[in-house]
């Protein structure tokens, strides 16, 4: 498919929506944000608002089908990283992530555009048994196509979005690549981030091929670094293009010396979502 040019990036004041609607102006996008939360330095690459009502900045809630429509009128693809991204109580999730996963594909089919990158989860997920990977003795690789093991209600969410984005294409050939995020940072706070971290400047890498990949119908991949204590199979992300440059290992020694290696036994280490599976943090704090 043609590279497109205007994106709109939703979650935009988030952690990672401020990651990479730093890092995505430099593959040549002009950028539409949209975030319940004020975005108060959007500037650089965001779109000047052609379509759009001359904004390049959408301040609204997921619920709100109208905003949400105009933010969506005159953009080439959609970015969607907005929701609760911990756990809550299910009425919170099923409004920001369910619900507002589904106004926004209805809206990107109102609108015409044929193609979404839709943030999902390796939450989604997260009951996996981890592999027993060290860079000695690397384990068997977790395949996208495992089964569905939600951690969360958060990690529910995520199955739910990954299957409407599979309906999407097949009703209405809406071209949707549903990532599976690990933990995307400057760089990994824990051992067990060693095995999923994804540095930012993969993460815009990852989005990049997303974006361009000819023919991906609904494509489900893993989005990590090319860690050396990596868990899961990067092979369908590699296939649109991916080749992630960095590596979590320069970090292990500080992060092993002060926490210890992964212990099996323990229910927080055992499982792919680690704590999320005993303790999950819960939104807002």
């Amino acid at each position: 498919m043609p590279a497109p040019r205007t994106i709109l990036l939703t979650g935009a004041a988030g952690g990672l929506g401020t990651l990479m609607r730093e890092a995505l102006p430099a593959y040549g996008y002009a950028l539409r944000l949209f975030d319940v939360r004020p975005i108060e330095d959007g500037d650089g690459g965001e779109d000047a608002g052609e379509g759009g009502g001359g904004r390049n900045i959408v301040t609204a809630d997921l619920a709100d089908k109208e905003a949400l429509r105009e933010a969506v009128r005159g953009v080439d693809a959609v970015v969607h990283l907005a929701g609760i991204s911990l756990e809550a109580p299910f009425e919170k999730i099923l409004r920001a992530n369910i619900e507002g996963t589904y106004n926004l594909y209805e809206a990107v089919r109102e609108e015409g555009v044929r193609r979404v990158v839709f943030a999902s989860s390796n939450h989604a997920v997260g009951f996996t048994p981890r592999p027993a990977t060290t860079p000695a003795e690397p384990g068997a690789l977790i395949p996208v196509n495992t089964a569905r093991r939600p951690d969360t209600y958060y990690g529910l969410s995520k199955g739910f979005g990954e299957d409407l984005a599979s309906l999407y294409w097949d009703l209405h050939g809406i071209e949707t690549v549903s990532i599976r995020i690990g933990s995307c940072f400057p760089e990994p706070t824990s051992v067990r981030m060693l095995s999923v971290w994804m540095s930012p400047a993969d993460g815009a890498r990852l989005l990049h091929a997303a974006l361009t990949a000819e023919g991906v119908g609904h494509t489900v991949v893993y989005g990590s670094s090319a860690n050396t204590r990596l868990w899961w199979d990067l092979s369908t992300a590699r296939a649109l293009g991916y080749e992630p440059q960095d590596d979590s290992e320069p970090y292990a020694p500080a992060l092993i010396a002060a926490q210890g290696e992964l212990d099996p036994a323990n229910p927080d280490h055992a499982h792919l979502g680690g704590h999320f599976c005993t303790n999950p943090p819960i939104w807002p704090y």
